[in-house]
């Protein structure tokens, strides 16, 4: 992997966390209390942070030119490290959520992380194989 494409790997995955964040911040009040229907904005941030990541994980992917599946399982790995740990170091203390509470609520979520950058790397990969078989 070259520089560049680790500096993709962890800007990328900052972005993943950094981005909702910041979209969560116009669902809740300067008090820490939400704007609208709880799973209303709970559902607004998965499916926007499902989108971006996908996006971000096909942009990361066009420079990728072998080991498709490990790069994916590489990335999702990385990507769901970094979401954690910003999570730990601000989320959790804004919040006061406990480390049970917020695995249940928050944490397992982002497990699509690792789940759609492998399922990409497979894809990627499959094709490869088949286009050099002739299929």
């Amino acid at each position: 992997m070259n520089v560049t494409q680790t500096g993709k790997l962890i800007g990328f995955g900052l972005l993943t966390w950094l981005l909702p964040f910041i979209l969560s911040l116009f669902l809740y009040s300067p008090e820490g209390e939400p704007l609208y229907d709880i799973f209303l904005i709970k559902s607004i941030l998965l499916v926007f942070s499902a989108a971006l990541g996908t996006l971000l994980i096909l942009i990361y992917f066009r420079n990728v030119r072998s080991s498709f599946i490990r790069e994916g399982a590489l990335l999702g790995g990385v990507w769901l490290l970094i979401n954690w740990a910003l999570d730990a170091v601000i989320l959790l203390p804004l919040s006061g959520m406990d480390a049970g509470t917020y695995m249940a609520e928050i944490g397992l979520r982002y497990l699509n992380i690792p789940i759609i950058a492998v399922g990409i790397g497979y894809a990627a990969e499959r094709a490869v194989r088949e286009a050099l078989r002739g299929v």
